[in-house]
């Protein structure tokens, strides 16, 4: 990528165009994936998505707070190899609090309207991911961007 401007706007178009991201969590060492509807907020410092409590994915991340996320355009094509992109977002999870909870659910249902009784369920939390760094790839390339 040319420059921080350049790259950060790739991955804005990037996460606005897709739903679902793989969330990776650990345990005792142990990667553990899972597919979640995602939405990208405050500028790219954060992703936010919505869990059951009773899941091992969020049992994880009261384990350990690292988490990866991996958000790709590929469409199972051959062209995938000259024009697909994969961005990780690294950072840390949090259960959102109840002093933010309600603004980042608006931002959260702006995207997944559909979810709004999934979100509300009192079992289940809303998410989100403080990204510190996003490692953007294509076939051939690798750049950085450090947020904040």
């Amino acid at each position: 990528m040319e420059n921080t401007k350049e790259l950060s706007g790739l991955i804005k178009r990037l996460l606005a165009s897709q739903r679902f991201a793989v969330l990776a969590t650990q345990f005792e060492g142990q990667p553990y994936s899972n597919l979640v509807a995602f939405v990208e907020a405050d500028d790219l410092r954060s992703l936010l998505f919505v869990t059951s409590r009773n899941t091992r994915k969020y049992s994880n991340t009261l384990v350990s707070k690292k988490v990866a996320v991996l958000v790709d355009s590929r469409t199972n094509q051959a062209l995938d190899l000259n024009n697909a992109v994969a961005v990780t977002a690294l950072g840390t999870i949090e259960e959102v609090g109840t002093d933010n909870k309600e603004y980042l659910s608006g931002v959260y249902l702006s995207k997944h309207p559909q979810l709004k009784e999934f979100l509300y369920k009192p079992s289940n939390a809303l998410m989100r991911v403080a990204v510190t760094d996003y490692i953007v790839a294509t076939f051939e390339s690798v750049s950085h961007l450090r947020t904040g």
